[in-house]
């Protein structure tokens, strides 16, 4: 069996590693898996997480298409911004680098966003790196305004001090410490649903634990005066959604609201009892999601003789580059 596809918990290998350069020069940590000429599809994760938090999908996926992870800035391998250069603008820059870099000219990719990746989409909607290369868009548990007023991870009645205190969680920079059992409960009650398998649970919060707490705490702003619903609004492309019924941080009304105002909609998949961690909580469904997407969306062989640079067995070649 490849590395890439190994299953012995070890994170997968990628073909190729490349620093891309966003519009500020910030720099942005990019994986690609898989051969070349397969289809692509491109992953960007949530707040607090990083390229870590789509190993199941890169599992899933590399074996027949080009999949292409990357850390938002400030997380991962991708070094901290100021906090000038966290909004959703740097966002929607940062996406459309690593798109440049990774498909050739008027390549389709299908697009994956869970959480601030599905904003990450949402604020990049009228850019023309997105029109040029989104064939379709997946958005997992994610909403694109309201967040503080809307959330439920705080147990209170909704009102002014529900939000005051969802608001204040948001912004929080206190260190989180190491992964306990204490710390291993909170996130699931925040962030998953009440039957996640507790390997699950761990992989969660080892990824969560792992975010620098600067970060977390600048783009913790960022979410809480969100305002995307414009964006939602100019997503022109087959775009679906998926989300867990038991989601606290982005409740499923959100998700609902959001589905309803797409342009090109393809319908809401509902996951019942399942929390904010889709890609992790079921990651079956999200993938199974994606392949569906890439059938309907990309011909057979749109991917044929596209410069990713990736190895022709898929296997690691551990090549790193920087791209302007």
């Amino acid at each position: 069996m490849s590395r890439l596809l190994r299953r012995d918990g070890a994170p997968p290998v990628p073909a190729r590693e490349l620093t891309v350069r966003s519009a500020d020069g910030a720099r942005i940590h990019v994986e690609v898996y898989g051969r070349d000429g397969a289809p692509a599809v491109v992953l960007a994760h949530g707040w607090t997480c990083s390229t870590r938090f789509w190993d199941a999908q890169i599992r899933g996926l590399a074996a027949d298409h080009r999949v292409v992870v990357y850390d938002q800035r400030g997380h991962g391998a991708s070094p901290a911004a100021d906090r000038a250069g966290c909004s959703t603008d740097a966002l929607a820059d940062d996406l459309e680098a690593v798109l440049a870099a990774t498909l050739e000219p008027g390549e389709k990719a299908v697009l994956g966003g869970h959480s601030m990746g599905g904003m990450t989409i949402m604020a990049a909607a009228r850019r023309d790196g997105l029109r040029e290369h989104a064939a379709a868009v997946l958005l997992c548990s994610t909403g694109s305004s309201r967040l503080p007023a809307e959330s439920v991870v705080v147990p209170m009645r909704a009102g002014a001090v529900r939000t005051r205190a969802t608001r204040a969680i948001l912004v929080a920079s206190a260190p989180l410490g190491p992964v306990t059992p204490i710390t291993r409960r909170v996130l699931k009650y925040a962030t998953m649903g009440a039957g996640s398998a507790p390997e699950r649970v761990e992989t969660c919060a080892r990824i969560v634990h792992a975010c620098p707490r600067k970060a977390r705490a600048a783009w913790g702003r960022v979410l809480a005066d969100l305002d995307l619903d414009a964006g939602v609004r100019e997503l022109r492309v087959p775009t679906a959604v998926i989300a867990g019924t038991a989601d606290r941080l982005t409740p499923i009304g959100h998700a609902r609201a959001i589905a309803a105002a797409l342009p090109d909609g393809l319908g809401l998949t509902e996951l019942t009892g399942l929390g904010h961690m889709t890609p992790v909580e079921a990651p079956e469904a999200v993938t199974a999601k994606l392949r569906e997407l890439v059938a309907a969306y990309l011909p057979a062989g749109a991917g044929a003789d596209a410069g990713a640079g990736t190895g022709a067995d898929g296997t690691a070649t551990a090549e790193k580059e920087e791209v302007a």
